[in-house]
């Protein structure tokens, strides 16, 4: 690829587009926030108990799973609203679920409602999570490859801004209108959330004033083969089998097989007395239900965009899901002990506010806005291998750190580099995962790349705990430093067989393009 100038570079930013996705970025940022930490604050300042709200913050599997119903977005269109076009549609409905969510939040004192305060964060929750698949596939549609980065950084700093607004700015507000720790007030936190509500607006408009993007409509016609009772069927059978099929092993292994075996129980024992048996026949009959009724067939809504990826990428879609699944495996396990660590370290909760929350957000959007102007100028490969390789080395940073002890202007160096490595990182990922989508499935294609490359870290990242334990924090960063190298090699090798074939995609799938 040609590189461009640094003029050309730049006006990636001066686009109308930019500017979209910051206001669509600011619109994601607010309810994930409000339906997830800021709610659990307002939950247990109202005195509901802990393992209440733990049992709440389970409202965010929706974010987790929203690919189960991103073939809806890309399949059917909306009536009524559907002549706002295939992504606008999507998104006015979910803003305005969203925003009627919230509203109706307000409403609901957890002291007296519980139940309808959860049940409304659940529908916020599901809204959002379908208006982060509509933006997701609008930003896809209305930029080529080089111009993503520019568009995911603009995006993550509205996402940012709204994350810290919705978090401290929240809880800053709750306490301002009269609602304290010491003194619960439903009306404080009431009027928090309407006054969220209303920021929604602005991106309502938005939604109404953007333009369409220009997918042709034969492109969006042959997506639409399925009609929405299959399509809503497919869903279902889908959840079931997420449910049944883990479900199965864990009764499988709870079930007293043992004594079978050594002969102190018969299978007729187990049928009648372990209730763990009878939970995994029940799984199991349901699973094999599912599969039969509806089989291959039953699933194509969500398994044709799949069968799509491997039938373009063939082998190499094995290289690439590696890729994408290790990608973000360094920061990310790190992350998950890093406020742990500044506790342990000796640092106040000032300076880790501070430092860590205003000043490195601060830092991720500047490395965010670098890295959409360094992969316009020179591609996205080159920079997406500098951003995992500096992603992995700021772990250096956190190790001297630990040896050295709570020294804060440390502290502002490692948390500087690791935010913008971070940042940069995020950008050339977020271009590379749209280059692979093809703008057929584009809503379900890169909500399922973007599935798989936090699965894998948030596995491993649940033990990092136990390697904190079991190593100390030294050789824990050092660990996880080193785990950025397999994801190098993997981007070499990519990286090499693009540079051999000169474009990811066979030239002869037409229907991989991109506008």
């Amino acid at each position: 690829m040609p590189r461009k100038t640094w003029r050309a570079a730049l006006a990636a930013y001066a686009s109308p587009s930019t500017l979209v996705l910051l206001l669509l970025g600011f619109a994601a940022g607010l309810p994930y926030m409000l339906v997830f930490s800021t709610l659990s604050v307002w939950l247990r300042e109202a005195g509901v108990a802990r393992e209440t709200i733990g049992y709440a913050s389970l409202i965010g599997l929706a974010y987790a799973f929203k690919w189960v119903w991103s073939p809806l977005l890309d399949q059917w269109r909306l009536p009524l609203l559907g002549g706002l076009g295939r992504r606008r549609s999507w998104l006015l409905l979910s803003q305005a679920l969203v925003v009627v969510g919230l509203v109706g939040m307000s409403l609901c004192d957890p002291q007296q409602h519980l139940s309808w305060l959860i049940a409304l964060a659940v529908l916020v929750a599901f809204a959002s999570a379908t208006q982060d698949i509509a933006v997701d596939a609008y930003r896809l549609e209305i930029a080529d490859d080089q111009r993503q980065a520019a568009l995911a950084a603009s995006y993550m700093a509205g996402y940012r801004v709204a994350a810290l607004l919705a978090t401290a700015g929240a809880l800053f507000f709750a306490e301002w209108f009269g609602s304290t720790g010491f003194s619960y007030l439903h009306k404080a936190w009431a009027g928090t959330y309407i006054m969220f509500a209303l920021l929604m607006l602005p991106a309502l408009f938005t939604t109404l004033v953007m333009r369409e993007p220009p997918v042709p409509l034969r492109t969006q016609l042959s997506a639409a083969r399925y009609g929405l009772v299959h399509q809503l069927a497919s869903v279902f059978v889908l959840i079931v089998l997420l449910v049944s099929v883990p479900a199965s092993f864990t009764q499988l292994f709870n079930t007293d097989w043992a004594s079978v075996f050594f002969g102190d129980a018969t299978p007729l024992d187990l049928l009648l007395e372990d209730r763990a048996f009878l939970r995994l026949i029940l799984y199991a009959m349901l699973t094999w239900a599912c599969l039969s009724t509806m089989g291959r067939r039953g699933l194509a809504p969500v398994l044709t965009p799949v069968n799509d990826f491997i039938a373009r990428y063939r082998w190499q879609a094995l290289l690439l899901l590696g890729l994408i699944a290790t990608y973000r495996m360094s920061d990310t396990v790190m992350g998950v002990m890093a406020n742990v660590f500044y506790i342990d370290m000796g640092f106040t909760k000032d300076q880790i506010a501070s430092v860590s929350k205003i000043f490195g957000l601060i830092m991720t959007l500047v490395g965010a806005g670098v890295g959409g102007l360094l992969i316009v100028r020179f591609g996205i490969m080159p920079i997406l291998f500098i951003g995992g390789a500096a992603s992995a080395a700021t772990n250096i940073l956190f190790l001297m750190l630990a040896d050295m002890g709570p020294n804060l202007d440390m502290l502002v160096v490692t948390i500087s580099l690791d935010n913008f490595s971070s940042g940069m990182a995020t950008s050339a990922f977020v271009a590379y995962l749209s280059s692979l989508t093809n703008l057929k499935f584009s809503a379900t294609q890169y909500a399922l790349l973007s599935s798989i490359m936090l699965l894998l870290p948030r596995l491993i990242g649940g033990y990092s705990g136990v390697m904190v334990e079991k190593f100390g924090y030294h050789d824990f960063f050092l660990i996880t430093a080193l785990l950025g190298v397999p994801t190098l090699i993997l981007i070499a090798l990519q990286w090499r067989q693009e540079a051999g074939r000169g474009k990811p995609v066979p030239e002869e799938n037409p229907a991989a393009e991109r506008p």
